[in-house]
């Protein structure tokens, strides 16, 4: 039962909750005909949602600490969740790869060509993502500028081509090399910082790289932006609008199976190992004789190959790009989808990108609303699961001593 405190309370956060949504639900403006519209039934509707789910948020946190001991929620003895249990199975790891796989393949032939589109570009965040893992989930480096590397790779592409008729393919080694480039000029600077002061420096680098897009206008056409790039070719072949989109499309369901190979590669290989010690304590990395420098350097490296491929085939696919494609609100929206899949875990960041931009879309029914629903979603998965939708799993080594048997000599 909730007591009298706890009712007041609800009813305090109520009152505070309608005061800082009036202007979006009460007020409303009519710029056709210079009227303003009091719709005063919506304050009665947001106070009393509030006030029961004011109840029920607490309910559920009750719930949480009840369940401190539930296997399914904490794990088992090993740590391991139920679904991580269950994926560690390779029979059903296959079966689920192999469905998602299936599901891919068959998708645009299914759908139309706007969802399409969409997905594709929700696979585009899907690499992002695993790119940013690296840099974030493994090494333990927070990058708030990360949007800086995508942009490099999508100018490389769209300059090459406008000046010098460079096609795709040329173009996204080149895209993503030159990123990488640009991920060791940043490495350098920022190796004796961490925590806030590296979030600081690698913000001041994403904005640094936009405003010099925007103000440079003999190399970058500036604010106007680059456009009539061309799309991916295939051997010659002229392809329609939607031909090329289906083209992209799997290319980019190509990309995001070799980005997974090779993520999943690193994350098991000696250099992977040395980004979670680095992440897990700097000083005891470095003691254990792990060259910091040369650690920190491959992860912005890698990081942000993959993200000038991806600007790359962002450009491909757009044929448009100018300095306000690439804002800190996008880097905010990669380091989004790490956090929320969970950091360190690449299926995570799989589901965390598939949700974060597939659901504003389809959340486009709620009208004006569907970004406060798309917040308080992302609020609630983040006091309820803090570790992501798919948390990493802490390794653990044990020794075991055989002793080998007595042998007696006669």
């Amino acid at each position: 039962m909730f007591t009298l405190e706890e009712i007041k309370r609800s009813f305090l956060v109520s009152v505070w909750f309608v005061f800082l949504t009036f202007p979006i639900m009460v007020i409303r403006v009519d710029s056709i005909e210079k009227t303003v519209q009091w719709r005063w039934m919506n304050v009665f509707w947001v106070a009393l949602g509030t006030f029961v789910l004011s109840f029920v948020f607490r309910y559920m946190m009750r719930r949480k600490e009840m369940k401190s001991s539930d296997e399914d929620e904490q794990g088992d003895a090993t740590g391991r969740s139920f679904l991580h249990r269950w994926l560690a199975d390779p029979k059903y790891r296959y079966i689920v790869f192999g469905s998602l796989l299936a599901i891919a393949i068959i998708f645009p032939h299914v759908f139309s060509t706007y969802q399409t589109s969409i997905m594709t570009t929700a696979l585009m965040y899907v690499v992002l993502g695993l790119g940013l893992n690296i840099v974030v989930g493994l090494a333990g480096l927070l990058d708030l500028g990360y949007v800086a590397f995508y942009a490099v790779g999508a100018y490389t592409y769209a300059l090459l081509h406008h000046f010098f008729g460079i096609g795709f393919w040329v173009a996204l080694p080149a895209g993503g090399l030159l990123a990488a480039l640009f991920g060791i000029l940043l490495g350098i600077p920022v190796l004796r910082l961490r925590g806030d002061y590296l979030a600081i420096v690698t913000l001041g680098f994403g904005e640094i790289i936009r405003l010099v897009l925007e103000n440079w206008g003999q190399f970058s056409q500036g604010p106007s932006g680059v456009s009539n790039i061309a799309r991916p070719g295939f051997f010659g072949i002229e392809m329609s609008l939607d031909t090329a989109l289906l083209y992209i499309f799997y290319l980019m369901v190509i990309f995001v199976i070799v980005t997974i190979f090779f993520v999943n590669r690193l994350q098991d290989s000696r250099l992977g190992r040395a980004w979670i010690a680095l992440r897990e304590d700097e000083i005891a990395c470095q003691a254990m004789g792990i060259d910091k420098m040369r650690t920190k350097l491959a992860a912005f490296a890698l990081g942000a190959f993959w993200a000038g491929i991806v600007g790359v085939i962002f450009a491909a696919k757009t044929t448009f790009i100018s300095p306000r494609s690439f804002t800190f609100i996008e880097s905010a929206i990669i380091l989004s989808i790490v956090v929320l899949g969970g950091m360190g875990s690449i299926i995570g960041v799989i589901f965390g990108a598939l949700i974060l931009i597939l659901l504003p879309e389809y959340l486009r029914a709620l009208s004006e609303y569907r970004m406060l629903a798309f917040g308080a979603i992302l609020v609630c998965m983040m006091v309820f699961r803090p570790q992501g939708i798919i948390g990493s799993i802490r390794r653990t080594y044990t020794y075991q001593n055989k002793k080998k048997p007595d042998t007696k000599v006669s």
